[in-house]
């Protein structure tokens, strides 16, 4: 799709989205922007990719509120990691406050893509968005971008108190839901071992085999997650408790 060149006269947008207060202020539309904000809502998926990775490619900050809203609402992942792409290609200080505001969305795909955003974003000032209620999300997929998202934003020196908040989620899910929990945690380091120990000494067999895994991983990064977890299952199933138990 071929993009009229920047600079050419600014037109009235009636459809321009409305700025939150302390958000960004509001950027002159040109009917370059009014072109490309078409182009983000256009019913054909093939026309709201190359939209987005035009709008990536000559960033354009009128257009960041409509990019944080296509994230959570774009059915396409494809179109939705070219959005991804478009925000990271922006200011933090143009995308920061808007992708805050989708956090506390009552969407699940809001979230999950803001958290996704800002976790390939990097700016440790949206951490103490990532909440608790975030990181125990009953949504899985929403628990998980703030699982990674955590561990890419986390301080220096407060990764054992995260170790401790993700390691409420260990037994959550299907297989997949627990990889993702053992990368993030995993992620941490050696700090995680605490937490990994006193899971493994609990009750529920699932918790206990997630954890024994997640230890396993941590020695062994090049252990599979799968052999690791069966492995973990077969030492629980036979009332031990790892290596040393």
């Amino acid at each position: 799709m071929t993009l009229p060149t920047p600079g050419t006269q600014a037109v009235p947008d009636t459809d321009a989205p409305t700025v939150p207060d302390g958000g960004t202020p509001a950027v002159p539309v040109t009917d370059t922007t009014a072109r490309a904000r078409r182009g983000l809502t256009d019913d054909r998926a093939s026309v709201r990719l190359r939209a987005a990775m035009a709008v990536g490619a000559s960033p354009d900050e009128a257009l960041v509120a409509t990019l944080i809203a296509r994230c959570g609402a774009e059915p396409d992942f494809q179109v939705r990691e070219a959005l991804t792409w478009a925000l990271t290609r922006h200011s933090p200080s143009a995308t920061l406050p808007g992708l805050l505001g989708e956090l506390r969305s009552e969407r699940a795909q809001a979230r999950s893509q803001a958290l996704h955003t800002l976790s390939k974003i990097g700016d440790r000032r949206a951490w103490p968005a990532v909440t608790r209620a975030l990181l125990c999300d009953p949504d899985d997929e929403v628990a998980r971008s703030a699982w990674r998202a955590a561990v890419v934003l986390v301080p220096g020196g407060e990764e054992p108190g995260l170790a401790v908040v993700l390691s409420t989620q260990l037994g959550r899910g299907e297989r997949e839901t627990q990889l993702s929990l053992s990368r993030a945690l995993t992620a941490l380091g050696e700090v995680i071992l605490p937490v990994l120990r006193a899971a493994i000494m609990g009750a529920d067999p699932g918790v206990r085999a997630h954890a024994m895994a997640t230890e396993r991983l941590l020695r062994d990064p090049d252990a599979g997650f799968g052999w690791a977890i069966e492995e973990a299952k077969r030492i629980v199933a036979l009332g031990g408790s790892g290596p040393e138990g």
